[in-house]
């Protein structure tokens, strides 16, 4: 473990080579939580090894004192423990390094569980706090339990660094802690509170709790203040906690006692145990907790605002879960800012007009609100400065107000600050979307354009996303599209008023359609049939939030469904040929997520949507336009007819030239486009005239699994050209795919391994090309117990082409090939059964490999892939059972399946010359009756009992 530590660890880069510490990493908290996991029920399972002396003994330096320990014998300046050795040395010492400091040294594991059961009831950290060390590394801070008059059960909680949660509970009778978490992480004590108790949520909705919440917001307001020095902070902050803790609140006539954690405030909850105490018993549960009561104190203060608001959790009001996963929006740890630290001008500016629009009357908030807005709100120091004042509250609660001019001043505000992600989560932590969506039903236009570009930028997260459409706000956000004159006179200041109130509709929906949930809402209030109107549309402003909401929605086959049904497809190709680049991307983006239907791919040619993407190829300043594009070629290109129109604009030369420095959301759709380009053999010469293939190679070194997964179906299908397998060959292709069959992606394996197939069965010396790779046919054999089936298809097939030289098979014979093919000859996947048949024919050629096939049970297995639908798994198995039937035993056993009806059925229905199964059904019966023929008179027929279970 040690060594482990020392290698593997990451450790701090300052101080003495002998006092680095461990940092703050992913990699440190996963070995730690291992070791505390394993050494934490060590010493219980295995009493014994308690005992067992260290080579060397254990030593670091600790902040335990003498006062600390138990059964050790105290002296000046070392402590000893009373339990000894065999060798009648002390286990554990403890020496004094300095005046602060100790040196802790441990024999056994036994002195360590003892060092570790003292530090946990006695070790404070700086905050004040303490957790068992075993509990510490897991990021858990505290232990408190909670009692609320009006809530039968008291609450557990545990304090941790990723939040609070209900851990198991307290046992008062064992003096156990529980540490195991119940139910979910929230990010506040507020919020757990909230949720688990509804008496104390319903007491926050009162004008009181209301009240009360504001007093302690502004309490920890003056706490954080830079105007005084951290011992005159601790100062008034203690006397003025002195002065109002007889103050209690009362709501009608039930008194409510509720924890208000402050670290620098509250004592332990750990308290220090006896040494012979019950608790010190086991890791999962040992630490007892006093009960600490901090009352929320009422407040006289005049709060300017119509309302102030609690904090709003992540929690789901309806009990429903979430759908929001898109990438991008999990919780992001910002980075906290040192309080002391000097602030600048502006932040002391934007204090003051918030004190101003907190306590003037009208005019004077309007002309405050003004003179913030002048403020530069786009630089992140103001927009900080606006939350850290306490203005985003304020903001928001002037949006309840009946003063217009007050509404549109805080919503241009909020409009501007919620560009940065922590005013965001602030804005919906303060509960601002509530009104916002309230407003996109007022008669005022300007106050709809504005809650809806605010509502925009806030709902750039799932938990404002799932806020908005809780609140009724897709339905709004979907009226707002509702507009006659979409295509009227500019000129006209009623249009121009009405569109833009679309726009900025478009916007919010366009925010909220990263959401599952809010594509559905937007569906059932009648967004498809708006879109479809907006879309004709000639101006571009709305344009692209329009395009923007179809791009997000593509993704779900109702609405790819409905873009086709509804013309869409028409207007999209038209705006292909806009000038605006980013109408040119979002169109190009929709059309690469519509494109996997084949209906949606001949209408885009029908329209003559091919040309216009060409021509985008050229366009190398804009890689977002460029990856849109190409994407969308890919997707079209999957059609034959499209194939050949997109050619006719020479599409591969053009696609080849892109091919190398660019960013790999690029790459990925220009190698998907040549892959598909070259499912035609006289697009292959066109790419190898073209100088693609060495590119294409190159790229088989990257890490992008994607880029990987493409790169080799595209090398598969340009390898079916006898001329470039030479290319491939030279340019180093064939042992960069052997090497992608040890990577952990399935997909680049199977990928990796049909692109293999055509490389060896077109090389010049394919057999000897195979033996140059060491280690390779091992390699191959090996996939063949992989788990995925798409792995050990593509293997079968390798395996196939690989055994037509005599030597290579005679190698995979030694390797073990037949048994592990016999095992896989039960499957009932199709696409597993063709590979699998051939790779059986194959290796039947050498040496006993037929009988070792019956002998394994894999005959009657493949007499059942005759009743396959499929003709190219009746061909292989035709093959196989032709190879097969030249032992007679396996006659017998293909007698015995029915082998003949099938046969016979095969043949009769397949009586052209032409056929390709002719060429197999007829020697396998020929060889069958033979056999069956010679072995009737010695009643081999009867002499043989199948016991291998046929698939179904």
């Amino acid at each position: 473990m040690g060594f482990a530590m020392s290698r593997h660890c990451e450790w701090s880069k300052n101080g003495e080579e002998k006092r680095k510490t461990l940092t703050f990493s992913d990699v440190n908290n996963f070995v730690l939580e291992s070791y505390a996991s394993f050494v934490g029920s060590y010493v219980t399972k295995y009493p014994y090894v308690s005992s067992i002396p260290f080579i060397e003994p254990a030593s670091w330096h600790s902040f335990l004192n003498f006062g600390d320990l138990s059964n050790f014998i105290i002296c000046k300046n070392y402590a000893t423990s009373k339990e000894l050795g065999k060798d009648g040395e002390p286990i554990a010492l403890l020496e004094r390094a300095s005046n602060s400091e100790f040196k802790a040294t441990a024999r056994t594991f036994g002195a360590l569980n003892n060092f570790l059961n003292d530090a946990a009831y006695t070790v404070k950290r700086i905050n004040g706090y303490r957790a068992p060390p075993w509990r510490e590394v897991f990021g858990e801070v505290a232990y408190f339990l909670i009692t609320i008059e009006g809530h039968e059960n008291v609450l557990s909680v545990t304090a941790s660094k990723k939040g609070w949660f209900i851990n198991r509970g307290f046992d008062s009778g064992k003096c156990e802690l529980f540490f195991d978490r119940e139910g979910v992480v929230y990010p506040t004590l507020l919020a757990l509170l909230r949720c688990e108790c509804n008496a104390f949520d319903e007491f926050l909705k009162t004008p009181e709790g209301e009240l009360l919440m504001y007093r302690l917001k502004w309490l920890c307001k003056i706490e954080k203040s830079t105007e005084q020095s951290r011992s005159d902070l601790k100062h008034e902050n203690a006397k003025r906690r002195t002065n109002e803790n007889h103050t209690s609140l009362q709501t009608d006539g039930a008194a409510l006692q509720v924890i208000f954690v402050k670290v620098e405030t509250t004592s332990l909850l750990l308290p220090k145990a006896p040494p012979n105490s019950t608790a010190i018993k086991r890791r999962n549960g040992e630490i007892a907790g006093k009960i600490m009561f901090i009352k929320l104190f009422s407040a006289t203060y005049n709060i300017s605002s119509k309302h102030s608001r609690a904090q709003e959790t992540d929690v789901d009001s309806t009990g429903e879960p979430s759908s929001d996963s898109e990438e991008g929006d999990q919780e992001q740890n910002f980075p906290v800012k040192d309080p002391n630290a000097e602030l600048p001008p502006e932040h002391w500016q934007i204090g003051k007009l918030v004190k101003y629009i907190k306590g003037g009357n009208q005019t004077s908030t309007t002309i405050s609100l003004c003179a913030l807005y002048d403020m530069p709100l786009n630089t992140e120091v103001c927009q900080l400065a606006v939350r850290d004042t306490g203005g985003v509250e304020v903001l928001i609660n002037l949006l309840e107000t009946d003063e217009v001019r007050c509404k549109l001043g805080a919503l241009k505000i909020l409009k501007e600050i919620s560009q940065n992600p922590e005013l965001r989560r602030a804005i919906s932590d303060q509960g601002g979307i509530p009104p916002m969506v309230e407003l996109l039903r007022s008669p005022n236009r300007d106050l709809k354009c504005l809650s809806a570009e605010a509502i925009a930028n806030v709902a750039k997260f799932a938990r404002a996303r799932r806020t908005v459409r809780q609140q009724g706000g897709i339905k709004k956000l979907v009226a707002l599209l509702d507009v006659t004159n979409f295509c009227g006179d500019m000129r006209s200041p009623d249009v121009e008023r009405d569109l833009e109130v679309a726009r900025c509709g478009a916007l919010a929906l366009w925010s909220c359609s990263k959401s599952a949930r809010a594509k559905a809402a937007m569906k059932k209030a009648g967004v498809i049939s708006l879109l479809a109107r907006l879309l004709k549309s000639p101006y571009e402003a709305l344009l692209i939030p329009i395009v923007g909401i179809l791009e997000e929605c593509a993704s779900e086959h109702d609405y790819r469904v409905a873009i086709r049904t509804e013309g869409m497809i028409e207007d999209l190709v038209a705006h292909l040929r806009s000038q605006n680049e980013e109408l040119q991307m979002h169109c190009a983006a929709t059309i690469f997520k519509c494109a996997v239907e084949q209906e949606t791919r001949d209408l885009v040619r029908q329209y003559g949507g091919l040309l216009p993407l060409i021509e985008i190829l050229s366009i190398n300043e804009n890689k977002e336009l460029q990856a849109a594009a190409t994407g969308a070629i890919w997707k079209c290109a999957l059609s034959q007819e499209n194939a050949k129109e997109l050619q006719k604009g020479d599409v591969i030369s053009k696609l080849v030239a892109i091919l190398t420095q660019q960013p790999e959301e690029v790459l990925v759709n220009v190698v998907g486009a040549l892959g598909e380009m070259a499912t035609n053999k006289n697009n292959i010469a066109l790419i190898r005239q073209a100088n693609g293939i060495a590119p294409l190679i190159a790229l088989l070194t990257g890490t992008n699994e994607d880029l990987l997964i493409n790169t080799t179906r595209a090398l598969g299908r340009i390898a079916e050209d006898q001329d470039s397998v030479l290319v491939i060959e030279r340019n180093d292709g064939v042992r960069l795919l052997w090497s992608l069959l040890k990577t952990n992606n399935p997909s680049v394996q199977a990928n990796a391994a049909w692109a293999l197939c055509p490389c060896i069965e077109n090389a010049v010396e394919g057999g000897e090309m195979v033996r140059s790779f060491v280690g390779g046919l091992e390699l191959v054999i090996s996939l063949l117990r992989s788990p995925s089936m798409d792995v050990r298809a593509a293997i079968c097939g390798v395996i196939s082409k690989i055994a037509k030289d005599e030597e290579n098979l005679a190698v995979i014979t030694d390797h073990g090939v037949v048994p592990l093919l016999s095992e896989l000859s039960y499957t009932t996947a199709d696409s597993l059964r063709r590979p699998l048949a051939e790779a059986v024919a194959r290796c039947c050629c050498w040496a006993t490999n037929r009988s070792d096939f019956g002998k394994n049970g894999a005959v009657e297995p493949l007499v059942c892939y005759l009743k396959s639908e499929d003709p190219a798994v009746q061909c292989a198995t035709a093959k196989a059972l032709y190879q097969l039937s030249r032992h007679p035993e396996n006659c017998v056993v293909m007698h015995a399946a029915g082998a003949v009806k099938y046969l016979v059925e095969l043949v009769s229905s397949n009586v052209s010359a032409t056929n390709p199964l002719s060429s197999f059904l007829q020697p396998s019966l020929r060889n069958f009756f033979v056999k069956w023929t010679l072995l009737k008179p010695f009643g081999l027929f009867h002499m043989t009992k199948l016991s291998v279970k046929s698939p179904t």
